[in-house]
């Protein structure tokens, strides 16, 4: 079986806050988009507009209703996921061949295809389901972290993130180093309590996810006025509240 590194010199990974995904799926589509030409090339797709689909992406988005314990009003949470890139990642040591390995410059977990035998023990170590398998190649692929942006320097620097974190509108997705403790992701996941995503499996993921935030729109808690106010000259319950909030 592969060992892993008993230690590694970076910690690279992302931070993903859940308070302001908004779930258009932008990050799956330019992840798709910029690693069919990249590093782990091609992504297949199998009947890609029939009913029985299959294909290979890096980054999926799931939508969960969620409705608070204690009561109030329920929200919709959108929750990306893709490889964790694990500090004790299980994918790794129970690969037979050294086709997946954790890299001991920066953390990053990646395939070596012509290792790879497609036996498909790491999708059943991995319980975060992010191992995905190229029917087309026979072969075990896998979120690289963008290593072919990220350590590529014909591009601007300001470019020199994951393909999903370029492309976020919202900017809910942060990548940096988890090994310096003044790093954006460090600093990100101190403040706003990140998480790791089933912890009690000892796996130690490196990527973090923020927690939604307390809702703010019932009347207990909200700052705004529950019923808007009318304001001279202003003839429209839109415009009022426009000049309601100009005016704070």
């Amino acid at each position: 079986m592969t060992a892993l590194p008993t230690s590694t010199q970076k910690k690279l990974g992302l931070v993903i806050d859940l308070d302001i995904c908004v779930g258009c799926h932008a990050c799956a589509v330019n992840c798709k988009e910029w690693n069919t030409g990249g590093h782990m090339a091609p992504l297949t797709d199998q009947n890609p507009y029939g009913a029985k689909q299959r294909g290979v992406w890096f980054n999926r988005i799931h939508s969960y209703e969620v409705t608070p314990v204690d009561g109030g009003s329920g929200r919709t949470v959108h929750f990306p996921k893709s490889c964790l890139h694990c500090e004790n990642a299980a994918c790794v040591t129970v690969c037979p061949t050294g086709a997946s390995f954790k890299r001991e410059e920066d953390g990053i977990v990646l395939v070596d295809e012509s290792k790879c035998i497609g036996c498909k023990l790491c999708s059943w170590a991995c319980p975060y389901g992010a191992r995905e398998y190229d029917d087309d190649a026979g072969v075990m692929k896998k979120c690289t972290l963008c290593i072919d942006r990220i350590y590529n320097e014909n591009m601007d620097e300001v470019d020199r993130v994951p393909a999903c974190v370029s492309t976020c509108p919202a900017s809910a997705r942060h990548y940096g180093d988890f090994a310096d403790p003044n790093s954006d992701v460090s600093r990100l996941t101190k403040e706003r309590g990140g998480y790791d995503l089933m912890p009690e499996m000892g796996y130690k993921p490196t990527n973090k996810y923020l927690p939604p935030r307390a809702a703010r729109n019932t009347a207990e808690n909200s700052e705004w006025p529950s019923e808007l106010e009318a304001t001279p000259g202003a003839d429209q319950p839109l415009l009022r509240w426009v000049d309601m909030f100009l005016s704070r």
